[in-house]
C-alpha cells in the first residue's frame, strides 16, 4: 500500500509517501512561508523526483486537527481537491497522534504539546514503547495549568514534543515535574507521523473526500469574539 500524507496544522509544513509503512520519501520546511505556497509544490516535486505519480497512491492521509485553523483548512482543502480528482479514499488521523508515532520506540510518556495560545495547549498523552503507543489521553484543549496537574501522577519518563513542548516543558519543570524534549529532528509536526498514524487506522479509518473535514477542538477567535459580543448585548438588555 502507497499512502501520501500531508501536514500543515502549524509552523511546519511536509510531506510523505510510505509504503506499507516505512517512508520511501518526504519533504518538510518550517521557513514561515504560507502553506498554501508551499504544500502542493512540494509534495508535486517529491512524487517527481522518487518516480512516482498522484494515481499512484492508494490514499491521502491528512492531518486533520487540531491545529492552526487556518493550517488545517488548507491541508484538508489540498487532500479533499486530490482525493476527489484521483478518486481516492482519505485517511485524516489526529494531529497529535501523527506527533507521537515516531517515537513509539522511546520507552514512557509521550505528552504532545501543540500552542494553543493564552496559555493553553492542545495535548494528547500516549504510553509509548518497543513501536507501539497505547492512548491514555484523549485530543483535548487545556490550559497549562490542567496539564500540569494531570501529568504529575504519570509514571515513567516524561517526552514532550509538538510546537508547544518547550513551552510545556519548562512550565512542567518550573513545577518540579521532570521531563525532557523530544530529540531535534522528531520535535516538530511532521508527515511521517501522519503516515505512520494513517496505516494503522487503514482501511477502517478512511473517508470520502466529501465527508473529509477538519477537527478544531475549540471556537475559532473570530468565533470567540462573536459569542463575547451577542453575551455583552443580551446582559446589556436584560438590564
Amino acid at each position: 500500500m502507497k499512502l501520501l500524507a500531508l501536514e500543515s496544522s502549524a509552523r511546519a509544513a511536509s510531506c510523505a509517501v510510505l509504503e506499507d509503512g516505512a517512508p520511501l520519501a518526504s519533504a518538510w520546511q518550517a521557513a514561515g512561508l504560507t502553506h498554501s505556497r508551499t504544500l502542493l509544490p512540494m509534495a508535486e516535486d517529491m512524487l517527481r523526483n522518487s518516480g512516482l505519480t498522484w494515481g499512484d497512491m492508494d490514499a491521502i492521509a491528512v492531518a486533520a486537527g487540531p491545529g492552526s485553523f487556518t493550517g488545517l483548512r488548507i491541508g484538508v482543502a489540498a487532500v479533499k481537491g486530490l482525493a476527489w480528482a484521483a478518486e481516492k479514499p482519505c485517511v485524516p488521523v489526529s494531529t497529535l497522534e501523527a506527533m507521537a508515532w515516531p517515537l513509539a520506540h522511546l520507552e514512557g510518556i509521550t505528552v504532545c504539546a501543540m500552542d494553543a495560545r493564552r496559555q493553553q495547549i492542545y495535548n494528547a498523552v500516549f504510553r509509548s514503547g518497543g513501536g507501539e503507543l497505547i492512548r491514555l489521553r484523549e485530543d483535548r484543549a487545556v490550559s497549562l495549568e490542567e496539564a500540569a496537574a494531570d501529568l504529575a501522577d504519570l509514571e515513567g519518563p516524561l517526552t514532550i514534543v509538538g510546537d508547544g513542548a518547550r513551552l510545556c516543558c519548562d512550565f512542567l519543570t518550573q513545577r518540579g515535574i521532570s521531563c525532557r524534549l523530544a530529540p531535534a529532528h522528531l520535535l516538530l509536526q511532521s508527515a511521517v507521523g501522519v503516515g505512520m498514524a494513517a496505516g494503522r487506522s487503514w482501511p477502517g479509518g478512511a473517508v470520502s473526500a466529501q465527508e473529509l473535514a477538519p477537527v478544531y477542538l475549540r471556537l475559532s477567535q473570530a468565533e470567540r469574539e462573536r459569542l463575547a459580543r451577542e453575551q455583552a448585548r443580551g446582559d446589556q438588555s436584560g438590564s
